[in-house]
């Protein structure tokens, strides 16, 4: 069975202090607002901007953003962070999406952007009380919503989701196509966790439900946030204890065992399978059993 630890993933780089202890005082918050060497990213609607080279963040200072709620993401080098939902961005900035600029940022810049995204899309959908419905209202700088009726607080959720290499005793990969996707796309099989499931029984579970597959070894790999809008994959390697596949026809439509030279010959030879995106969990579990890396993405 395969192993290893997935090292460098792109959304996985962040290096900023999130600065927990310091998010209910209000006081030092509306001082860093109030300077002009504080850094705020704007958010449109997952956009952000960026340089025309997108290989940088651009930033503004609280002044430039705008009436609206602005929250603390952290300090790096004395250095603090804000980020802000906006409408629109202002005229002359580029802006891009985290899978076009993902692998392209920085280590600062990456962990900056994955928490700005998915922090301002979790405020943006949990406006009310999901106990008794009454309007919520941000606190401690966007760490927790807070009912105006019941005073319960409300934590950002992230969403547990597998995604799993599965390797048969030939050493071939298993790699799934959705109905949903152009016609080449294929990528490793993936679910979310169900409540009361460890990753480990959903890996196993996954597996057998999209593609009939049993599993009888499941090996942690590395994990990464996903903000598209809010998950947290969990990769892992897996061993088939069985190889013949029947897909459910819903999930998966297309099932297929790649040997290394099956995969070389479909994606560069044959140019006739297309493999995940270069920031994906996905990619790098695929490229860490071919033992290299490999040309094209979606």
């Amino acid at each position: 069975m395969i192993t290893g630890r997935l090292d460098n993933l792109a959304l996985a780089r962040g290096i900023h202090d999130r600065t927990g202890a310091r998010r209910r005082d209000q006081q030092w918050l509306d001082s860093l607002l109030a300077a002009v060497s504080t850094r705020l990213l704007l958010v449109c609607q997952g956009q952000v901007p960026v340089t025309r080279d997108h290989a940088r963040l651009v930033f503004v200072d609280p002044e430039q953003a705008g009436p609206g709620d602005a929250f603390l993401l952290g300090e790096v080098a004395g250095e603090f962070f804000f980020t802000q939902a906006v409408e629109a961005l202002p005229e002359g900035l580029v802006s891009a999406g985290l899978r076009e600029i993902g692998g392209l940022l920085d280590a600062r810049d990456a962990g900056l952007v994955v928490h700005a995204i998915a922090l301002t899309s979790w405020h943006a959908k949990h406006r009310f009380c999901p106990v008794c419905g009454a309007p919520t209202t941000p606190a401690n700088s966007g760490e927790v919503r807070r009912c105006t009726a019941d005073g319960s607080l409300h934590f950002p959720r992230t969403d547990p989701a597998v995604i799993m290499l599965v390797v048969d005793d030939q050493d071939r990969a298993l790699l799934g196509h959705q109905d949903a996707w152009p016609d080449g796309r294929f990528s490793t099989l993936a679910g979310f966790v169900e409540p009361g499931e460890a990753p480990e029984q959903a890996v196993i579970r996954e597996v057998a439900e999209e593609v009939g597959v049993a599993v009888d070894e499941v090996s942690y790999a590395g994990s990464q946030p996903w903000p598209f809008p809010s998950s947290l994959m969990i990769g892992f390697f897996a061993h088939a204890a069985t190889t013949d596949i029947k897909v459910d026809g819903k999930e998966i439509s297309d099932a297929r065992w790649f040997s290394r030279a099956d995969l070389r010959a479909a994606v560069v030879e044959q140019e006739v399978v297309f493999l995940p995106g270069q920031i994906s969990i996905a990619r790098a579990l695929i490229e860490h059993w071919y033992g290299g890396s490999l040309p094209g993405s979606w």
